[in-house]
């Protein structure tokens, strides 16, 4: 760490529950937190980072049945689905068309999916974001407080892809390294580009190119943000943070908060995360084109009651 950035303590970190605290900013029934940074101006701007027309998936594709619980019923004809004995004489005397159909049971949370988390989907001393009950949320209606319904108009916003592992001159981060401010700000000031209110800010550690290459799976030792760039997130108005893990460096290197990106984000800050991105096709793109600012499009589904939604972010340069 460079001089007068020291790395922060067990107590700093604990800290920023107060510190970067969001509670009662946008007022008591607030559920957006930094989604608020995402004004009209913000959106305008975002539409001006389209320069070239290009659209990127920024997520992985998920495998079946692998990541996902899956039912598929085919009927060759009409006639034969489920039920038909129900519908009219005309519908049985259809043999032209044929269906397929799908049930689908997926658990997003976690270490592979791409997804979004909202506020409620992590407690500190059973509070959620704005201070509200962890009691809010219960197995069986879900949460009614900061879900990802909150969302249902969408992310709509400037995206920045900062590629640390490209800063680094290296493939890929090893596990446990942590990304820091001066990693950003290196990243930033190569790219020529800057972190401003209201952007979600893409981190790449390389770990989808280690995927992709050297099939590399997950464990509980990962590169990712370290707790030091929490200040930095709150003091730029970050919207979104989305990175190419599971965000949090493993291990943390603090023994009583374990993900301390999770948890002072999502509660304190009320800062949305995008987990498990896959940041390949962005990167090279960016490279390409030059340009590592564009128009993000973020539709969760609205899932009453959820804390996240699986996700396909859409980079458009």
């Amino acid at each position: 760490m460079t001089a007068g950035r020291p790395m922060p303590t067990q107590d700093d970190v604990l800290g920023y529950f107060d510190t970067l605290s969001n509670w009662g900013r946008w007022g008591d029934d607030d559920e957006l937190g930094t989604l608020n940074h995402i004004t009209d101006d913000v959106r305008l701007a975002a539409a001006r980072a389209v320069r070239h027309g290009r659209s990127v998936s920024c997520a992985w594709e998920i495998a079946v049945p692998g990541e996902l619980e899956r039912s598929t019923t085919v009927c060759p004809y009409a006639v034969e689905m489920p039920g038909a004995e129900g519908m009219p004489p005309a519908f049985h005397a259809d043999r032209r068309w044929g269906f397929s159909n799908e049930r689908l049971g997926i658990a997003y949370h976690g270490n592979t999916i791409t997804h979004l988390d909202s506020p409620c989907h992590l407690f500190w001393d059973g509070k959620i974001y704005n201070g509200r009950s962890h009691s809010l949320v219960d197995a069986e209606s879900g949460s009614g407080w900061a879900a990802v319904t909150a969302a249902a108009n969408g992310i709509v916003t400037r995206g920045v892809l900062l590629d640390v592992a490209k800063v680094r001159d290296a493939p890929w981060l090893e596990p446990g390294e942590g990304v820091h401010p001066e990693d950003l700000e290196e990243a930033e000031r190569r790219q020529g580009v800057q972190v401003r209110s209201g952007d979600a800010v893409f981190l790449r550690t390389g770990y989808g190119r280690a995927r992709h290459e050297a099939g590399a799976t997950f464990s509980f030792t990962q590169a990712g943000w370290h707790a030091s760039c929490l200040p930095w997130l709150h003091e730029r108005e970050v919207a979104v943070i989305a990175a190419d893990t599971p965000q949090d460096v493993q291990p943390s290197g603090y023994a009583d908060v374990l993900m301390p990106v999770h948890a002072v984000s999502l509660v304190a800050m009320g800062l949305w995360l995008l987990d498990n991105c896959d940041l390949e096709a962005c990167a090279t793109t960016a490279a390409e084109l030059g340009q590592w600012d564009f128009h993000l499009a973020l539709a969760p589904m609205r899932l009453a009651g959820t804390s996240g939604s699986p996700v396909n972010p859409i980079a458009t340069f």
